[in-house]
């Protein structure tokens, strides 16, 4: 099975720790609690035919499905009742986080996304098995930041509080703790943001001010 790529196929520019400041008063935890919860009983692993496939289950009040394999979209999937859900990977890759939401309409809206799920990996008997980086891991990582408005690749509004990721490396919905920032919700992705880089989000000028920073994060 091949590593897992990153999706931005193009150069990446070179972007050294300058230094910089964050916003003054530290940004608190994103509270995701009142969406749609998300989808559970997934099931599933590589089959002989080299496809990843997986089964999960339906979520009262979800009329559509999305599925992400590192963050990229995989599979959209309708909800008529049916009791469970199928999602297959024609191409998988090594170590792939796999997760999927539920949604309240059937057009992705920032509203009607739900909770994004745990990330799920195959295991060594090569069946899919839950996967979460350990609270209290710390990552030296270049953190650097964004102000784009809009909704993340995850569907939520962009604010303060959340980040973007490489997903390959940090599942999404993954919290860690950005010293000089606060609590940061791991729910974007982006063509530079590659390997050890975090993004960070701040409004307007704050972005700018933020610079680029070489830090340890802790996974909460």
């Amino acid at each position: 099975m091949p590593a897992c790529q990153h999706f931005y196929t193009g150069t990446i520019p070179v972007r050294p720790v300058t230094g910089g400041h964050g916003p003054g008063t530290l940004v608190g935890a994103v509270d995701v609690s009142g969406r749609l919860p998300a989808p559970g009983g997934v099931s599933g692993g590589l089959g002989t035919d080299g496809k990843v496939t997986f089964t999960f289950a339906r979520v009262a009040g979800a009329v559509a499905y999305r599925a992400f394999r590192n963050g990229q979209a995989l599979q959209w999937i309708s909800d008529w009742g049916q009791p469970s859900f199928l999602v297959t990977d024609p191409s998988p890759c090594q170590n792939a986080n796999y997760q999927v939401y539920a949604m309240t309409a059937d057009n992705a809206s920032a509203s009607s996304v739900g909770q994004i799920s745990r990330s799920y990996r195959l295991n060594s008997a090569n069946q899919l098995a839950p996967y979460a980086m350990t609270p209290g891991t710390t990552l030296n990582y270049r953190v650097t930041s964004y102000n784009d408005t809009g909704q993340t690749a995850l569907g939520y509004n962009a604010g303060p509080g959340f980040c973007a990721v490489d997903a390959r490396n940090i599942p999404w919905g993954t919290r860690f703790y950005v010293p000089g920032y606060g609590h940061c919700y791991a729910a974007d992705i982006g063509s530079w943001i590659k390997d050890d880089i975090v993004d960070v989000w701040l409004p307007g000028t704050q972005a700018n001010d933020w610079g680029v920073q070489q830090l340890t994060l802790t996974v909460e």
